[in-house]
């Protein structure tokens, strides 16, 4: 008899609201994708003033990457390009350096030098840096705020890829599932249901991905998913390489499924199934590890440490995850939806589950220390975090599942209840709600023929339209008996439900984690930026005070100065100006300069805007080498009535 799909309850919708809840909340809260290559060094260094023109400006970066020729732009202070757009590839050995060259005859001022390229591990990373000629100047260069892989692209492209990765693992997860636990299943409409939608989730994300990886790596506007140029140039990639065949392997995944729910389930021999079970077995399998493997060769196990290990250990994973937890989906919907899956299933999927776990744990801890690599990275960055929460929610996941396994030992089996409730249909006093919310059957309707004896033309319709509704209420007392009748099984289908939801937010933490930048590779940017550049200088912030008198009326007081951090680079500058009993005094303008005479560097001014009274601010204000700096501050009081004020200060 063919049965209508009953409503998987309140319990069930709570639980997924709340899963689908923190998956949007961490969604929305995932930063931009940092990756696994970061900026080293450069050549001018940020901030630096250099005498002359230098004949080119070169990059350093902790892993390879993808240049184009614009990777590397060089802007004059009036923001025009001041490079020539010829990319030179520098790369000895280990060290990844590219470069551009400058245009002859720069004048002096400041230039800006805006970077933007792909790691070897398919993420967007971009940055700016700035460096002066002769002395520093003012500069119009407006840079994009948006950072690269971020806005509705960035957002589009990470649901994508979670997406992706949840329609892997329920097409490899449920096909695993009917093979190796439940052959009864392949010919259940529900499972087949459920696994072909795994493959058109996964088939829709890889073509979305594809589409929108141009925009995602480049301008960030959504109209260039649809650029055929920008297509074709992505076509060329690593990563689009990867995505394309994995279209391929879909095609091939396509037949997989139609051969399991078509001839596999048609199949009544004994011997003749396990033929046919075995090819499938062994074909799917290299599907599936061909699909988990597009992964492997474009995201972080590609890349650094070991990739030759790394990569069959990333695919194990990847195979492993989609084995538990796309089996897990398939559970659940064979537990909710009839005809209810036997015990011996629910046995072998428990043994298929602990396996995984197993593998998982293995090839979990090696990922670990591969992209890790030590205790403070663990705790200090955001990969070491993520990964922490994703192990808490794993050590959840087991929890549940041992409770799951609980249950199982205690699951009665179905069939003689089936049998019973063929025999002796009884409809309870209330009809489901799925049943339409009639009136109550009686024992005498429940047992009328299913169909009427007389021609359908001579039926009354009010008369059919009842004979429907008792055969749909003894259709639903039918299955409300056989979900009831085994408490055992409503306590497996609850814990199995629990399960789902914490796999659909340990899914999501997983994504993020794959476009996170690992936590030995930020540490080592870390410590080669701390070695070369600004950071390395340990000194405090400039706090000083400086008496004024302008000799006009109002004029006298006293001006607060901060520069922080008070090295090298980028600073922030902070003016109070205060009378002498220590309230704020408005004035109408301030001024300040700069100048090193040791190094003939200056005056270099600053305009600080006003905050509000007594207070002014600038940001960004650039120290380029280390001494000792003169700070000239100039006060004005009125129209006519001004000073200047200044200080020797030990800055780097």
């Amino acid at each position: 008899m063919t049965t209508t799909a009953p409503r998987l309850g309140n319990a069930l919708a709570r639980l997924l609201i709340l899963a689908a809840a923190l998956l949007g909340t961490l969604l929305a809260g995932a930063a931009p994708a940092s990756a696994h290559a970061a900026l080293t060094g450069s050549d001018p260094k940020d901030g630096a003033v250099v005498a002359t023109a230098p004949k080119e400006v070169n990059l350093t970066f902790s892993e390879q990457v993808a240049m184009s020729p614009d990777s590397i732009r060089v802007l004059d202070p009036a923001g025009r390009r001041a490079d020539t757009g010829e990319m030179r590839d520098l790369c000895s050995g280990s060290v990844v350096r590219y470069g551009v060259e400058l245009r002859a005859g720069l004048p002096d001022g400041t230039y800006t030098v805006a970077w933007q390229t792909v790691s070897a591990d398919s993420h967007p990373i971009a940055g700016a840096f700035t460096f002066s000629i002769g002395a520093p100047s003012s500069t119009s260069v407006a840079l994009p705020d948006q950072a690269p892989g971020g806005g509705l692209v960035g957002t589009f492209y990470g649901i994508a890829r979670y997406l992706s990765y949840a329609g892997f693992a329920v097409l490899v997860g449920g096909g695993a599932f009917v093979l190796a636990c439940w052959p009864r299943g392949a010919s259940v409409r529900p499972v087949q249901q459920t696994v072909v939608r795994g493959w058109l989730t996964l088939t829709v994300a890889t073509l979305a991905m594809l589409l929108l990886r141009n925009p995602y790596t480049g301008s960030g506007e959504l109209s260039d998913a649809f650029d055929l140029a920008g297509l074709k140039t992505v076509l060329e990639t690593k990563t689009g390489a990867a995505l394309t065949s994995r279209l391929l392997l879909l095609g091939a995944a396509a037949l997989f499924v139609a051969v399991l729910f078509g001839a596999y389930a048609r199949r009544t021999d004994p011997k003749e199934k396990k033929d046919l079970a075995f090819g499938l077995g062994l074909g799917g399998t290299v599907v599936a590890a061909g699909i988990a493997g597009t992964w492997a060769l474009a995201e972080h196990a590609s890349t650094g440490l070991q990739p030759g290990v790394a990569m069959p250990v990333d695919i194990l994973h990847l195979l492993a995850v989609a084995a538990w937890l796309g089996g897990l989906t398939v559970l659940l919907v064979a537990l909710y939806r009839a005809p209810s899956v036997e015990r011996s299933a629910v046995e072998r999927f428990s043994k298929v589950a602990f396996g995984s776990v197993a593998v998982l744990a293995a090839t979990g801890l090696y990922q670990s220390w591969r992209q890790v690599g030590s205790w403070s990275a663990l705790t200090g960055t955001r990969y070491g975090q993520l990964l922490l929460v994703k192990i808490g929610l794993m050590a959840v996941l087991i929890g549940i599942a041992w409770v799951s396994r609980r249950w199982t030992q205690r699951l009665a089996d179905p069939a003689t209840r089936e049998a019973d409730a063929d025999e002796t249909d009884e409809v309870p006093e209330e009809t489901d709600e799925s049943a339409g919310g009639e009136p109550e059957v009686s024992e005498a309707e429940a047992a009328e023929p299913a169909e009427p004896a007389e021609p359908a033309e001579a039926i009354d319709p009010q008369r059919a339209a009842q004979l429907a509704r008792q055969r749909a209420a003894v259709a639903t007392a039918r299955r409300k008996r056989e979900r009831d009748a085994d408490p055992e099984r409503g306590g497996l289908r609850r814990s199995v439900l629990t399960e789902a939801a914490v796999a659909v937010v340990l899914l999501a933490v997983t994504t993020v984690l794959t476009s996170t930048e690992p936590g030995r590779t930020e540490e080592e940017a870390g410590r080669a930026t701390s070695a070369s550049g600004p950071a390395a200088v340990p000194d405090r912030p400039v706090d000083i005070r400086l008496p004024f008198d302008t000799g006009g009326v109002d004029g006298k007081g006293v001006v607060r100065l901060s520069l922080d951090p008070g090295r090298t680079g980028a600073n922030a500058l902070h003016i109070f100006v205060e009378r002498p009993n220590g309230k704020p005094l408005d004035v109408p303008e301030i001024k300040v300069a700069l100048t090193l005479e040791a190094k003939d560097v200056g005056p270099l001014p600053v305009a600080p805007d006003r905050i509000q009274t007594g207070h002014w601010s600038a940001s960004g204000v650039q120290i380029p080498m280390p001494g000792d700096w003169k700070i000239q501050v100039t006060v004005r009081t009125s129209e006519i009535d001004q000073t200047t004020i200044d200080k020797n200060v030990k800055i780097g």
